[in-house]
């Protein structure tokens, strides 16, 4: 069934998690259209069988004005609800009265209050109190009671044949058994699908919950890691200075063992001084501070550049048909430093990465040859301390990278190809990554 047959008739729409009230109506909308679509099934089933069947003669066109208009308003209702966000209580209740209106005037024409179908205002008044507020379910409560006391007063009775005035007892015996068919049908359909909807609804509310906790680590860590790299500043700064006194010293500098290590100690001292000024940069937004214009093809080469594991090959497949502009996110380059040096600790000595653009994103594929990912990390990939290495504080390297391209718009998956070793994709929106001023010129 094609995309706009499905919109026509309302049978789309569900897959769209809604965690707002007029969200939860709208799908309580199309909920109603489907029954609506069944109920205007079983009304012309049991409007021939009376007519044909039973030969019961009955107003046939004015019986199925009422189908007919069900069938109009459905045609009407389900491609706006389909194409909206939210419905309100009003338009639900609305919706509820064109079928009490229905009803109702299909009872009037078949004798009124005495028709076995006049228990399907019951139905009504189930689906109101489930789908609508107190005040609108009591209003409608009101009005069906209302309608049934009319029809009592005010109906067209039945012409039955004489052959069947003997039978009414047995003729209102076999409408109440369909009437109660056609309710416990629909009652199923209804509940079954409420239970979904409201399960779908609370697996929603589970995952932003998820997500709140882990944002909020992600606030208390930034804290603590922008705290401690201010609290490191000051002696790193200390060291850098002593490190250029003693470099103008001539008794530590004619010594070449002293100069060879005073070297190494101040491209030490320069590379905590880098690590210190990523973490103030990446401890706030993901869009770090002083941002860097560059390339796609520039920015992966200066991360496997500035990354240097020792003994490990890294290898760059670049399979771009395109080198857009973007701006160099610090947080992102920590990240991808994560997955190198998670490969390297779990035993791989080649890591492999492959960039390409699939549609309006960006593809990057982390792959390595080492033993791959536990069956546990899969199932846990992102939550925080989710690791196999003991060692405290394991197991937040993933956990960062998850939130980092989560906040980017991006998603994380990780595999085991079957050749072997572990395998990482980043799936990025270059609309994320941007310079402001390309947007504007699209």
């Amino acid at each position: 069934m094609t995309t706009n047959l499905q919109r026509l008739l309302g049978l789309g729409g569900w897959n769209v998690a809604m965690l707002s009230h007029d969200g939860a109506n709208r799908r309580n909308m199309l909920l109603l259209i489907q029954l609506r679509w069944l109920a205007v099934a079983g009304q012309v089933a049991t409007i021939l069988l009376v007519h044909y069947a039973m030969r019961i003669p009955l107003p046939l066109f004015w019986l199925l004005v009422a189908p007919a208009g069900l069938v109009l308003v459905n045609l009407i209702s389900a491609p706006i609800t389909a194409r909206r966000n939210g419905v309100e209580d009003q338009e639900l209740m609305v919706a509820l009265l064109t079928d009490v209106a229905a009803l109702t005037w299909l009872l009037y024409l078949t004798g009124g209050a005495a028709n076995p179908f006049a228990a399907l205002y019951l139905m009504q008044v189930v689906m109101g109190a489930v789908l609508l507020a107190p005040v609108y379910a009591w209003a409608l409560i009101a009005i069906t009671s209302a309608c049934f006391a009319g029809l009592g007063l005010h109906n067209l009775p039945l012409n039955l044949p004489p052959t069947r005035e003997n039978a009414l007892l047995s003729l209102y015996l076999q409408g109440s058994l369909i009437c109660f068919v056609l309710m416990a049908v629909l009652l199923v359909l209804f509940v079954t699908r409420i239970s979904q909807n409201l399960r779908e609804r609370d697996a929603s509310m589970a995952a932003l919950r998820q997500q709140t906790a882990e944002h909020d680590h992600i606030v208390r860590m930034g804290l603590l890691a922008s705290g401690a790299a201010h609290e490191l500043g000051t002696p790193l700064a200390s060291l850098s200075v002593i490190l250029s006194d003693w470099k103008r010293m001539p008794a530590l500098t004619n010594d070449a063992d002293l100069a060879q290590d005073m070297a190494v100690m101040r491209a030490e001292v320069e590379r905590c001084k880098s690590i210190v000024t990523g973490i103030l940069m990446s401890a706030g937004e993901a869009r770090g501070q002083a941002p860097e214009r560059t390339t796609v093809r520039a920015f992966v080469a200066d991360v496997v550049e500035a990354w240097k594991g020792d003994g490990v090959v890294t290898e760059i497949h670049d399979r771009l048909s395109q080198n857009p502009v973007i701006i160099a996110d610090p947080a992102l380059r920590q990240v991808m430093g994560v997955l190198f040096d998670n490969a390297v600790e779990a035993g791989a000595r080649r890591v492999g990465l492959t960039i390409s653009l699939v549609g309006d994103s960006l593809d990057i594929i982390v792959r390595d040859n080492g033993p791959g990912f536990a069956p546990s990390i899969l199932a846990d990939l992102g939550k925080p301390y989710a690791s196999t290495k003991d060692r405290p504080g394991a197991g937040l390297g993933l956990f960062l990278l998850m939130n980092v391209i989560r906040s980017l718009g991006g998603k994380v998956e990780a595999s085991n190809p079957a050749a072997g070793g572990g395998e990482v994709r980043l799936t990025l929106p270059l609309a994320a990554l941007a310079p402001k001023e390309s947007l504007d010129d699209r």
